[in-house]
């Protein structure tokens, strides 16, 4: 077979290509395919390394953009909004100083608008003073009650010693009974003794007459007695309202067990202490109530029956103290009011912001409530975005 000459490829020294014998030629010929094949391996193996992680870079960070493509929908028809605070006169009176213009930029708690303090200092001062009176006005009521308390003592001191009264008259009554019976023994011994006189006078010589005078004369003095003793029976009865008796003992001492309860004088001071004790805003359980009954009730307002706890409460629940109580805490209202008047004569910023609006100056009067000015909030805003109705189908909060 013959060779085939290889001819020498382009700068290839011409001698190097005659001098190689044909066995050469076929063995580069041969080795020159598997390195191509080699390089094409180690291209496509590069080629994968840097397409793989770009791959999947671009799938993650991708995914998230084409998802929020496909889930969201978007407008040019947006504008940025926030909270706007409008700052109002909270007292009327005039302006004195305005401290912003519009656009300015204030922070919360900075001094924008200054009314006039006058009228509101003299009010506090004002107000300062009808807090003193009112002071006064519950020291003396308190006094005023105190005095009540110390009538009411009185009245029932003396509703004791009415009731003591009549059972001094209940104790004379029985006295006056038992002189009664010892002026009625008297008289019918006197008149045994004139019996028997004349009895004797019957025997010539055995009595004289003066004797018998005598006697008759003691059983007339012993009858005038009884008669007499008698009627100062009846005139004690009569003093402890009980109608005439007739002339027995049993009959003479009759008498209610409950009048000292019910006695006249006793009920005038019981009533005389119900109207007392009406001032200080205590009533009875019952206007029928006995002294004891009244009593009673009375001690049960403290476990221990401490009186003066009794009436230290009584005092404190006095209409005219609770009254007083009550225009002093109004007064102390009122002079709060006026201190806040005074300080709402500054008006300050309630927000951080932006001023806008401004539609006061010095030597305005203005009203409670009237707008003075806006702050726009820079930091509590968000987008208003208006979207088409289509777009709206499957839009959700999220």
């Amino acid at each position: 077979m013959g060779q085939t000459a290889i001819a020498p490829g382009p700068g290839a020294p011409p001698s190097a290509t005659a001098r190689e014998p044909v066995q050469a030629g076929s063995a580069n010929a041969a080795q020159a395919p598997a390195q191509t094949g080699r390089h094409k391996v180690r291209k496509w193996l590069l080629l994968h390394a840097i397409a793989i992680p770009l791959l999947a870079a671009g799938v993650y960070f991708g995914t998230p953009w084409i998802e929020r493509m496909l889930n969201t929908v978007s407008t040019d028809d947006a504008y940025v909004n926030g909270h706007v605070t409008f700052v109002a006169a909270r007292v009327p009176g005039q302006v004195i100083e305005v401290f912003v213009d519009d656009n300015n930029r204030v922070r919360k708690g900075d001094l924008i608008v200054k009314l006039d303090k006058e009228p509101y200092q003299i009010q506090l001062e004002v107000k300062k003073a009808l807090l003193e009176t009112a002071k006064a006005d519950l020291q003396a009521a308190e006094a005023q009650a105190n005095a009540l308390v110390g009538q009411t003592r009185a009245k029932r001191f003396m509703m004791d010693h009415a009731m003591e009264d009549v059972h001094n008259q209940e104790a004379l009554l029985r006295a006056r009974v038992a002189a009664l019976a010892t002026y009625k023994a008297k008289r019918d011994r006197a008149k045994a003794d004139y019996d028997r006189a004349k009895d004797l006078a019957k025997t010539p010589g055995a009595i004289s007459q003066q004797d018998i005078d005598l006697k008759l004369q003691d059983f007339r003095v012993g009858d005038a007695q009884v008669e007499e003793a008698l009627e100062a029976v009846q005139q004690v009865r009569v003093g402890l309202g009980l109608p005439r008796a007739k002339d027995a003992v049993k009959d003479l001492l009759k008498v209610p067990p409950n009048l000292d309860q019910e006695f006249s004088s006793v009920r005038q001071v019981l009533g005389d202490l119900f109207q007392t004790a009406a001032q200080l805003g205590y009533y009875p359980a019952t206007w029928d109530a006995t002294p004891s009954k009244v009593k009673e009730d009375f001690y049960k307002q403290d476990p221990h029956g401490d009186l003066d706890l009794i009436f230290q409460r009584i005092v404190s629940k006095a209409p005219a103290v609770k009254q007083a109580r009550a225009k002093l805490l109004q007064a102390e209202a009122d002079l709060e009011q006026a201190k806040l008047n005074l300080r709402y004569t500054d008006v300050y910023a309630e927000i951080d912001g932006q001023v806008t609006r401004r539609n006061v100056n010095p030597g305005n009067n203005v009203q409670a409530g009237q707008s003075l000015m806006a702050i726009r909030s820079l930091t509590e805003i968000w987008i208003d975005a208006n979207f088409k109705e289509t777009q709206l189908r499957d839009l959700r909060i999220g």
